[in-house]
């Protein structure tokens, strides 16, 4: 998926296709779990290797990828698609009767055709209401959202999932705007955003606002929390030797990944100069790609939203380590 900023291409390009599915397909018999369908770019190409034995289940929040998800699976009854945040992964795996698969892969952010729609409110590329759901028909939307939040929390929103460092001033710029009844629609946001940053920062490099609609869209969307909950819901449910393969696209995202699968990886508690671990905590999982894999030149020629991505990959240990090691 890509950054609401972007607007280089309106079509849809799975971003790093074939590196991501070769990351958790390992075997054309199992069952797998895309959960972030979107257009289903990732999930086609996946079901291209399958076996007429091997099963696919793909998740998505937004109406519209899930009437994609529900034209391909009349078309292969080895696809199910579940209308779901990945969030609520354990959930859905219930539903379907897994209680271990094969390989599981997350392709957070959003996707062209919700970038691409004004009406999504995503991006300031075009004019757009602010709304920013991933699913229309749940939550609240930005406007209202605006309506009950402090400065300080705001600007801790835009700080943390953004890493705007003028988050202070964009914060109160955009709470004295909706007083003032001066911020109706993404465009309103975006002219904000670039007046509330000092001119030096306004030109060259990113729009001055590309940070702040990145963080709002994961305050709405409870992202963060869906982060959480769906990664730790996959290492749990991994086969022995079953892959998790996540593809971020900002700093702040690929860090709580990395935090999440390391916690698994190295869980011992003990202080350093403990000779031996005595807490019990046992690793999980093992890295098959700690440090992030990044597309090539070839694919940021075709697809330059595709430049902030990184892809982590890690594999469900086969006999976790014994207790009493480090």
């Amino acid at each position: 998926m890509d950054s609401p900023s972007d607007s280089s291409s309106p079509e849809h390009i799975p971003v790093l296709r074939d590196v991501f599915v070769d990351a958790w397909f390992t075997d054309p018999d199992g069952r797998y779990v895309d959960c972030t369908f979107g257009r289903g770019g990732h999930s086609r190409v996946l079901l291209s290797r399958l076996s007429n034995k091997g099963r696919l289940l793909g998740l998505d929040r937004d109406p519209q990828a899930v009437e994609e998800g529900e034209r391909l699976a009349r078309d292969d009854s080895r696809f199910t698609i579940i209308h779901s945040d990945y969030g609520s992964l354990e959930a859905a795996l219930a539903h379907m009767g897994w209680q271990q698969v094969t390989g599981i892969g997350f392709d957070l952010g959003i996707s062209s055709p919700q970038v691409d729609n004004p009406q999504r409110g995503f991006s300031f590329q075009k004019d757009g209401p602010l709304d920013m759901r991933m699913d229309p028909g749940s939550g609240l939307p930005l406007q209202r959202m605006l309506d009950h939040v402090s400065e300080k929390e705001l600007a801790d929103i835009i700080f943390q999932y953004g890493d705007e460092r003028y988050s202070r001033r964009i914060a109160p710029a955009i709470l004295r705007a909706r007083r003032e009844d001066k911020l109706h629609s993404t465009g309103d946001l975006e002219n904000v955003c670039f007046h509330a940053v000092p001119r030096h920062a306004r030109h060259g490099g990113a729009h001055p606002a590309t940070r702040t609609f990145q963080a709002l869209r994961m305050w709405v969307n409870s992202e963060a929390d869906q982060i959480d909950m769906g990664i730790k819901a996959a290492m749990q449910h991994l086969l022995p030797d079953g892959r998790l393969a996540v593809i971020s696209f900002h700093s702040g995202e690929d860090r709580r990944i990395r935090d999440l699968i390391e916690a698994e990886v190295h869980p011992c508690t003990c202080p350093p100069q403990m000779p031996m671990c005595v807490c019990g905590k046992t690793p999980t999982m093992h890295w098959i790609q700690k440090k992030p894999l990044r597309p090539g030149k070839e694919e940021l020629a075709s697809n330059p939203r595709s430049r902030s991505s990184r892809l982590r990959v890690a594999e469900r240990l086969h006999d976790p380590v014994g207790e009493g090691t480090r």
